[in-house]
C-alpha cells in the first residue's frame, strides 16, 4: 500500500489557569462576608477583595474562552470521525478528499484512499473500533457501513434497510453488547424530521431501526453504563436522551440539552460522564454535566468544530477535528 505523507505542523500549547485559581477565585466572596461580619473591616478593605474577585473572575474566564490548541495535523478535507484505536494511534476522515489519515505518534499518513477496484470507500464520515481492532465506518458516499481491517481491508458491513441504501450514514458508536448504532439523516429542516438511528446486530447482522422522526441525527453516544443513548439532534440545536429497550431500540425519548447557538455535531463523554459537543458554525466546544445543563464552553480553533474524542493513555487528551482550518488538534 502507498502512503501518501502529510505535512504535520506541532504548536505547543500551557494554560495560565490552576485548580488554584478557581479555588481561590470562589473563595473570596466567602472571605469577604466573614471579615465583613465578624472582623467589621472598613470599606476599603471589603473594596480591596470585591477587585480581586473580579481580577480572578476575568482569569478563569479569559482562559475558558482563550484556549490555545495543539495542531496535530493539517491539509485535511473536511476532517470527521477522529477514532482512538488503543495503541497510540487516532484515525480521521476527509469527507471531502476521500480518504482516511492515520495519525501517529510521530507522523500521518494515507491509511486508505478511495479506489472502486478494489473497491475500498468512497466518501466516509463518522469513524469507530470494536474491540478487536477493526474500524467501522460510515460511508456516504455509497450509503453504507464499512468494516476495515488494520491492514487496510475493506467489506460492506451493511449496505441498506428493507432493500434500499441508507441515505447518508454520519456517526455510529457501540453498545456494550457489540451492537453497532448508527445514525442516518436526510433532510435537514426542523419541519421534516426524517432522521433515523439505526442498530446492527452483532451476531445476525440484521439491520433494524432504534429511533426515528429526527431532524437531522448527527451525532452519537452510549452513556458507560449503555443504559442511556445520546443524538444529536442538529436541525433543531438539541441533543436527544433515550432508554434502551431489551430488542435494542430507544424509548423514553426526551431532550437533552438545548444549545443556544450552532449545530451539534460529533459528541463524547469524559471519564467523568460529563458530555463534550463540537458545536458546529458557532466555533464552541460545549461541556455538558449529567443532568444535561451547560457546565461551560470554550472556543475552538476554527468556527467548524466537527467532532471530539478522547484519547492516549488517560483518555484524558481531547482530540478536536475542525473543519474551516481542515485540521485535527488537541
Amino acid at each position: 500500500m502507498k502512503l501518501f505523507k502529510l505535512n504535520i505542523k506541532i504548536f505547543r500549547i500551557s494554560f495560565a489557569v490552576t485548580p488554584n485559581d478557581i479555588y481561590f477565585r470562589d473563595n473570596i466572596i466567602k472571605i469577604m462576608f466573614k471579615e465583613f461580619v465578624i472582623l467589621k473591616l472598613k470599606f476599603l478593605n471589603i473594596f480591596l477583595l470585591l477587585f480581586l474577585w473580579i481580577i480572578m473572575s476575568s482569569k478563569v474566564l479569559s482562559q475558558i474562552n482563550n484556549n490555545v490548541f495543539e495542531k496535530v495535523v493539517d491539509g485535511l478535507n473536511f476532517p470527521e470521525g477522529p477514532a482512538w484505536d488503543g495503541n497510540g494511534n487516532i484515525y480521521v476522515s476527509s469527507c471531502y478528499g476521500g480518504y482516511i489519515t492515520k495519525i501517529t505518534e510521530d507522523s500521518s499518513y494515507t491509511f486508505l484512499k478511495a479506489s472502486e477496484d478494489p473497491f475500498t470507500l468512497k466518501q466516509t464520515n463518522g469513524l469507530t473500533f470494536d474491540r478487536f481492532g477493526n474500524l467501522y465506518a460510515c460511508e456516504y458516499g455509497i450509503g453504507a457501513i464499512l468494516k476495515i481491517s488494520i491492514n487496510g481491508r475493506t467489506e460492506i458491513y451493511a449496505s441498506g434497510f428493507n432493500g434500499e441504501r441508507f441515505n447518508r450514514p454520519n456517526d455510529l458508536a457501540f453498545d456494550s453488547n457489540g451492537n453497532l448504532y448508527f445514525t442516518d439523516p436526510k433532510s435537514y429542516d426542523k419541519n421534516k424530521p426524517d432522521g433515523i438511528v439505526y442498530r446492527i446486530d452483532n451476531q445476525t447482522k440484521i439491520v433494524t431501526v432504534a429511533a426515528d422522526s429526527i431532524a437531522y441525527s448527527n451525532g452519537i453516544a452510549f452513556s458507560e453504563d449503555s443504559k442511556n443513548v445520546f443524538v444529536c439532534e442538529s436541525a433543531n440545536h438539541r441533543i436527544l436522551k433515550f432508554d434502551i429497550n431489551d430488542d435494542g431500540t430507544f424509548t423514553k425519548r426526551k431532550v437533552f440539552a438545548a444549545l443556544p447557538d450552532g449545530d451539534p455535531d460529533g459528541i463524547a463523554f469524559d471519564i467523568e460522564g460529563n458530555l463534550y459537543v463540537a458545536n458546529f458554525g458557532s466555533g464552541r466546544i460545549y461541556i455538558l454535566n449529567p443532568d444535561g445543563s451547560i457546565k461551560t464552553f470554550f472556543k475552538a480553533p476554527g468556527k467548524k468544530p466537527s467532532n471530539v474524542e478522547f484519547a492516549d493513555g488517560d483518555l484524558k487528551t481531547l482530540y478536536i477535528t475542525e473543519d474551516e482550518t481542515n485540521a485535527l488538534y488537541k
